[in-house]
C-alpha cells in the first residue's frame, strides 16, 4: 500500500473525504458533502426490576443512622407545625422535607448489577444504602442527635422505611379528616374543588391508617399541638427518649430560615414564634362522606 493509500484509508475512516490528484487541465468537479451521520440516542440506563425491598445485612456496617424518627402525616395535618416544634429540641434535628424515597438507583451496564450482586447487594440495598447516606450527611451537619422526618409521602412507603432502618421510630400525625380536606383545598382552589380535595386527601390519610396498623409507634393529633402543646410534646419526649425542653415551645426562633409559602393558615403564628389554637372542628354535618368512616375509626366522629 502506497503513503496516499494509507493517508486515504485514515481520512476516509475518520472524516469521510479522501485526496486525489489532480490532473493537469482538468476541471475540478464538486463533491457534494457527505449526509450527517444520524445522531445516537443517549442510553439512559437498562430497564430496571422492582427494587427488592429487605432490611440490611448487617446494621452496623449498613448503616451509619441511629434511630431515625419519620412523621407519618397526610397533607395539611401539622407536620410543619411539629417539625419545627421538634427541630427546636437541642437533640433532634427535624429538617425540611427531604424527598429522599425519590433518589434511585440505576444500572447502565450488566456489569454494574453483576458487580453489585457479587457483593450480596442489590438495587434495592444501594438505595437504602444512598439515603441512609445522604440524611446521616444532614444530621452529622447539624451537629445533633437523631434526626426526624416528615415528607408526607412516606406514609405510601411505611414497609419499606421499616425494613431499611430496623431500629426506626414512628409519629404518627392525625387531624380531623374534614380539617385536612377543607385546608388542601384551600391550599390550591383553582387546582382542587372541595370534593376532589377530600378524596385526594384521604389517599394520604388512609396511607397513614395503613402505617399505624402496620407499625408499632406514638400518636399524636395535631389538635393537641394547638390545644394543649407542652403536654402533647412531653408524651413525644417521652417516647423517643428525650428529655423534654420548654424551648420547643417557641419554635420560631429556633427555625429562622423557614419558608411560610404554603403553609396557609400557619403563616402569621410562625412569624409569631409561639403556638396559638387552631381552628374549631367541623360540625359533623361538614364532614363529607367519603370521610366519615376515617373520622370515625380516628375518633372524632360517633
Amino acid at each position: 500500500m502506497t503513503l496516499l493509500h494509507k493517508i486515504n484509508a485514515a481520512l476516509g475512516s475518520a472524516t469521510g473525504f479522501q485526496v486525489r490528484r489532480v490532473r493537469p487541465g482538468a476541471v475540478p468537479v464538486p463533491v457534494a458533502a457527505p449526509a450527517p451521520r444520524p445522531a445516537r440516542p443517549v442510553p439512559l440506563g437498562r430497564a430496571q426490576p422492582a427494587a427488592v425491598v429487605r432490611p440490611p445485612g448487617d446494621p452496623r456496617v449498613d448503616r451509619l443512622l441511629r434511630r431515625p424518627v419519620f412523621i407519618i402525616a397526610p397533607v395539611r395535618s401539622g407536620s410543619t407545625l411539629l417539625r419545627m416544634m421538634l427541630n427546636g429540641h437541642s437533640r433532634l434535628h427535624a429538617p425540611h422535607e427531604l424527598h429522599f424515597r425519590r433518589l434511585e438507583v440505576h444500572f447502565a451496564t450488566g456489569l454494574a448489577e453483576k458487580s453489585l450482586a457479587a457483593l450480596g447487594l442489590d438495587r434495592g440495598d444501594a438505595e437504602h444504602l444512598l439515603w441512609d447516606r445522604l440524611m446521616h450527611r444532614e444530621l452529622t451537619k447539624s451537629g445533633k442527635s437523631f434526626i426526624v422526618e416528615k415528607t408526607p409521602g412516606n406514609a405510601f412507603a411505611h414497609k419499606r422505611l421499616a425494613a431499611c432502618w430496623p431500629d426506626a421510630r414512628f409519629l404518627f400525625l392525625l387531624r380531623h379528616p374534614a380539617s385536612v380536606a377543607r385546608s388542601w383545598h384551600e391550599a390550591d382552589p383553582g387546582r382542587r374543588g372541595p370534593e376532589e380535595a377530600a378524596l385526594d386527601a384521604l389517599r394520604f390519610m388512609n396511607a397513614v391508617e395503613r402505617a399505624r396498623n402496620g407499625l408499632t409507634g406514638h400518636t399524636v393529633r395535631y389538635e393537641e399541638l394547638t390545644d394543649d402543646p407542652a403536654t402533647a410534646l412531653k408524651g413525644i419526649c417521652s417516647y423517643l427518649e428525650v428529655e423534654w425542653e420548654p424551648a420547643m415551645l417557641e419554635y420560631g426562633e429556633h427555625d429562622p430560615g423557614v419558608v411560610a409559602k404554603g403553609l396557609g393558615d400557619w403563616k402569621e403564628k410562625i412569624r409569631s414564634g409561639r403556638v396559638q389554637p387552631g381552628r374549631a372542628l367541623p360540625a359533623p354535618d361538614e364532614v363529607p362522606d367519603a370521610l366519615r368512616p376515617l373520622a370515625a375509626a380516628w375518633g372524632y366522629t360517633p
